[in-house]
């Protein structure tokens, strides 16, 4: 039997105060936002779960690796550890540090040259897709059918539709540049891959002379997962099981501002002798030097002790308790959500809690500004906004399949009281669910325009 109270496995300190405001000022602060929860100031929220990308803390191990960092511009000691490290932890023989997870994916789906070509997926996230449609590739998503529903309880909701995968690579050809892995799907609610299914992934991809790369930014909860779900991998250790992950990958990019528990950095890994050296040489153009890639050497430092700290077992089994808990605590109060809960968010069914609003009225953002309002609380749309596209032709946008809203957990950052008050602010919101206004676009962007849009409420 589970314990009731969660346990942080560290103690805290050092101390930051949360910014209080009262309803009538965050009404001004969103207001001022364009009602677009991403141009709020931080000084303006309270708990903020946009992301947890980079915004987590750090250990007194990370904190000290820091003071040794070494900044030399070339050959810089602090790149060799981390090499070290990275090649222990995945075996890819090429280490390509970049200064955040989508300039990894920039400069791979470059050299893989996706232009005229399909890049298959269980599914793509914003900045991915964004990135290999900008080199006008076009990114195909091929989750299994219950990672479409989000009632369903199926364990392993961001494995990839193995038919439908082969399917597309036999009738596509020279058109497929590769098949990726998003572990786990931040799209589609924070759901794992199975192993046994990214086996299979890996086994057709290589069976028609595709690479298999990973977006590995959570590999660790996504080893937890399988660890915790997958029969026959409970005596496992996670570090053992993600070390299975990335040997079924030709490669993998990495957002190391999630399990690389660090604020800024990225990874491109590769396995290709001439893949990596157009990598590195595009790496030189757009980044910096390949022994530091747009990271000081600090950075570089922190991110080696963040990647031997994040399969600890203690530490993964509070993070994922942690989200389960506010799941929990959510679905008490009726809240339509995504189920199971995954490794770093809860994802609201924001389409389900608000049936009166229509998919191009932004119930998801609807949602997330009533939580700032009621609360200062912010977080993310993951629906028409974010993966929406404008209809050329001047009528409604071209909808996303689901309209969530994520609720995403810094790590070791947030204690369970903080999780307790997020849920009362959430009964405040839950009981004036009919009376949520929806909004329209007064102003976007031609790419991610949910970073940028400027938003007005409809009358």
């Amino acid at each position: 039997m589970e314990p009731r109270t969660i346990i942080e496995p560290f103690r805290i300190r050092m101390t930051e105060p949360l910014p209080v405001s009262t309803p009538d000022q965050r009404r001004q602060f969103l207001h001022a936002a364009h009602y677009n929860p991403f141009l709020l100031r931080s000084r303006e929220i309270t708990i903020d779960l946009l992301t947890d990308s980079g915004t987590g803390a750090m250990s007194a191990a990370q904190w000290a690796a820091i003071m040794t960092g070494d900044e030399t511009y070339a050959g810089s000691e602090s790149y060799y550890q981390l090499r070290d490290v990275v090649q222990a932890l995945t075996g890819h023989k090429h280490v390509i540090p970049t200064h955040q997870g989508r300039s990894s994916e920039h400069i791979l789906f470059s050299v893989l040259d996706v232009a005229s070509k399909q890049v298959l997926a269980n599914s793509h996230f914003d900045t991915t897709r964004a990135n290999v449609e900008y080199l006008k590739g076009e990114a195909i998503d091929l989750v299994i059918e219950e990672g479409r529903n989000p009632g369903s309880e199926h364990p392993f909701k961001g494995n990839i539709d193995l038919a439908r995968l082969e399917d597309h690579l036999k009738r596509g050809g020279d058109k497929v540049a590769l098949v990726l892995m998003t572990v786990t799907n931040n799209a589609g609610g924070g759901q794992p891959a199975s192993l046994e299914n990214l086996r299979a992934a890996s086994e057709l991809a290589h069976k028609y002379g595709k690479p298999f790369m990973l977006d590995a930014a959570r590999f660790a909860e996504n080893a937890w997962f399988i660890k915790e779900r997958e029969p026959g991998q409970q005596h496992r250790t996670p570090r053992e099981i993600a070390q299975e992950m990335f040997a079924l990958s030709d490669g993998f990019t990495m957002s190391a501002k999630k399990d690389g528990l660090v604020n800024i950095g990225g990874l491109l890994c590769l396995n290709d002798d001439d893949l990596a050296e157009k990598a590195r040489a595009l790496l030189i153009l757009t980044e910096g030097y390949p022994t530091y890639g747009g990271l000081a050497g600090r950075d570089l430092a922190a991110l080696a002790v963040g990647l031997q700290e994040v399969t600890d077992e203690a530490y993964l089994k509070y993070r994922i308790a942690s989200v389960r808990y506010f799941h929990k605590l959510l679905d008490k109060l009726g809240v339509p959500l995504m189920r199971p809960a995954g490794g770093h968010a809860v994802y609201i069914d924001a389409g389900a809690l608000y049936p009166q609003l229509k998919p191009w009225e932004l119930p998801g953002v609807a949602l997330c500004n009533e939580l700032y309002l009621e609360g200062g609380v912010r977080a993310v749309e993951i629906g028409t906004l974010m993966f929406g596209k404008p209809d050329q032709a001047g009528g409604h946008d071209h909808t996303a399949p689901l309209e969530l809203v994520r609720m995403a957990f810094p790590r070791r950052t947030y204690t369970q009281s903080h999780v307790d008050w997020l849920g009362e602010i959430m009964a405040e919101v839950v009981a004036r669910r009919g009376k949520a206004r929806g909004l329209r676009i007064a102003k976007q962007g031609p790419i991610l325009r949910a970073f940028t849009a400027q938003l007005e409420p409809l009358t």
